[in-house]
Parts: C-alpha cells; structure tokens; sequence
C-alpha cells in the first residue's frame, strides 16, 4: 500500500467532529475532484478507495437525510486497479452544490471558487484540507522495505488539479498554518506541492494522520543515522588511506637512501627511524611512538620521515 493512500485510510477512520466541519469536508473533495454534468445534473467523485463511500454517506445522511450511490466505475481500469464512483444524490443536488458556493445565486456553476464561509474555524479549516488530501492528493514517499526493496530517495506530497485558481486559494489556506507550498504546470495539470520533510509531517499532523507522522519521523531518524555511519565509515577509510600512501612513500625513500649512499650514512635520529619503519611497515604513527626508544612527538615522528623523503627525493635527483 501507498504512503498517501494509508494516509488517506487514518483519515478516514476519525469521524469528523461537527456538521460544519462535514460540509467543509465534502467541498474540499467536490473541489478537488469532483465530476460536475450540468446538463444532466450528476455530481460524483472517483476514488480507488471503497472507505470513502461509507464516510461521505455517514456525511450527507446526517445534513440531507439522504446517501450517495457508490458503484465500480467499469471505464476506468489504471495499474488493474478498481475505482469506484460516488454519486451524490440528484435531489438534493441543487441545495448541495449551493451549499458548497458551486453554483452562484442565479445558478451559474463556479466549480474554482472555494466557499471560505465554510471554513471560518479551525476544525473546518482541517476538515476542508482532508477532503483536498482525498480528492487529489499524491506521494512519492517510500520506505525500505525487505519484501519490495523500495528505497526512500525524498520527501514530497502532491496536488494535482486542473485549476491553478483552486489551488492558489488552497495555497493561501496552507498558508494560515505555516505551509508554504508550490505551484507547477505539468502537462495539462497544475501540481501544487511540498518537499520538505518537516513540511510534510506538519501537513499529516494537520490532517490528523498521526501514524504517518511517526512513520516519516522515524524514518528521518534511520535516515540520518545511516547517514552519520557512512560519514564516519568514510572518514575512517580515508585516513587509512592515507597512512598507507604515507607508509609505501616512507618505505619508497628508505629503499633509495639503502641503495645508494646506505642508510648508515644518515644521522643517527633518522638512521633509527628508517630501520623502526622498515621493521614495521604497516604501523601508524602512534604505533611507531611506542616502540621507538627515541623520545619523540607525534608531529616531530612526522617531520622526520619526510625529512627521510626529502633525502630520497634529492639522490634521486642526482641519479637523473
């Protein structure tokens, strides 16, 4: 199962708390996905979620005293998936569509304008954004997973629309809680959307799908220790790369320095240092500390052997 649809499965089991908050519900998912046939005067929802049928239902007997008809869409078929079409029922199709500011006061349909009547509180403010998240709300966050292997690469969720004006105003709403999303043309769709994960969570915490917070935040956590491991893995590697380079390039000299003028010709400091290195050639320097019997720092270890270096380099030179 999807992120975005088991997000969209929470929301669905919490019942909404009051009438209002029912009709701001229905309007954030008539604006964002509804089917409108003036002529016909049908007005439905699809979904791939059966849930959502039983939970407008539960919404419309409540303020209309009626029920939509939930049936399979048999035209539509995408991945073998089976989507279901919500029809709202036709008689109380007028006063609904008034209701949710669809039509104007002399009838004309307005299917962008959202009623900000409908949602003056907070709890309607919520409930508007759930019907959005039903209607037409994606995601691309994954998680790993042993069975199939997916791989989280980024945090997003979006909202594709054919309107750029719904989703401006519904930017404008995210805006009161400290979301500030974007809006792209894709193709023949606008796609309002935000990436980053903190963004995220405080949207799913708004829509109350509290499993989901805790999921992506748990994934953050996972995400940024595995990070942190690599990062120290990576510097440990590193520096042990470069006390091997450092070591052949010691080795390199002392082999120069024995070849030509011998190492016996070296001072007695150096002399000593190439022969503790030679006996121990894969030894950092801390481990050339303690069995050296030359009382020495780290850093003045360090500076003799490429002194030793520098001896070699200029025979070398010489030779050339």
């Amino acid at each position: 199962m999807s992120f975005a649809k088991d997000t969209k499965l929470q929301i669905l089991k919490k019942p909404l708390k009051n009438d209002c908050c029912g009709l701001a519900f229905l309007s954030g998912l008539l604006h964002s996905s509804g089917e409108f046939d003036i002529t016909n005067k049908t007005m439905s929802v699809v979904t791939d979620i059966p849930e959502l049928g039983e939970f407008c239902n539960k919404i419309i007997m409540q303020l209309y005293g009626d029920v939509a008809k939930v049936s399979i869409d048999e035209h539509l078929k995408i991945n073998n998936k089976t989507y279901y079409r919500i029809t709202f029922p036709q008689k109380n199709l007028n006063e609904m569509m008034k209701d949710f500011e669809l039509i104007d006061a002399v009838g004309t349909f307005n299917g962008q304008k959202i009623n900000n009547h409908l949602i003056q509180e907070i709890c309607c403010k919520k409930s508007f954004i759930k019907g959005v998240f039903l209607g037409c709300a994606t995601s691309g966050i994954s998680f790993n997973d042993k069975r199939n292997k997916k791989i989280n690469t980024g945090y997003n969720v979006e909202f594709v629309s054919h309107s750029q004006s719904f989703l401006m105003q519904f930017s404008d709403l995210l805006a009161e809680f400290n979301l500030f999303p974007k809006i792209i043309k894709r193709k023949n769709h606008y796609v309002l959307y935000l990436k980053e994960a903190s963004s995220v969570c405080d949207l799913l915490a708004i829509i109350e799908a509290f499993d989901s917070v805790l999921l992506l935040q748990g994934e953050l956590v996972v995400r940024e220790l595995r990070n942190k491991v690599n990062r120290q893995t990576n510097c440990v590697s590193g520096n042990i790369g470069k006390m091997v380079n450092a070591s052949i390039r010691q080795l390199e000299a002392i082999d120069i320095i024995s070849d030509t003028i011998g190492l016996s010709a070296l001072p007695f400091d150096l002399h000593e240092i190439s022969l503790l290195r030679l006996a121990n050639p894969e030894e950092s320097l801390n481990d050339l500390l303690k069995l050296s019997t030359l009382k020495l720092s780290k850093s003045t270890l360090n500076y003799k052997l490429n002194k030793i270096i520098k001896i070699a380099d200029d025979l070398s030179k010489l030779q050339e």
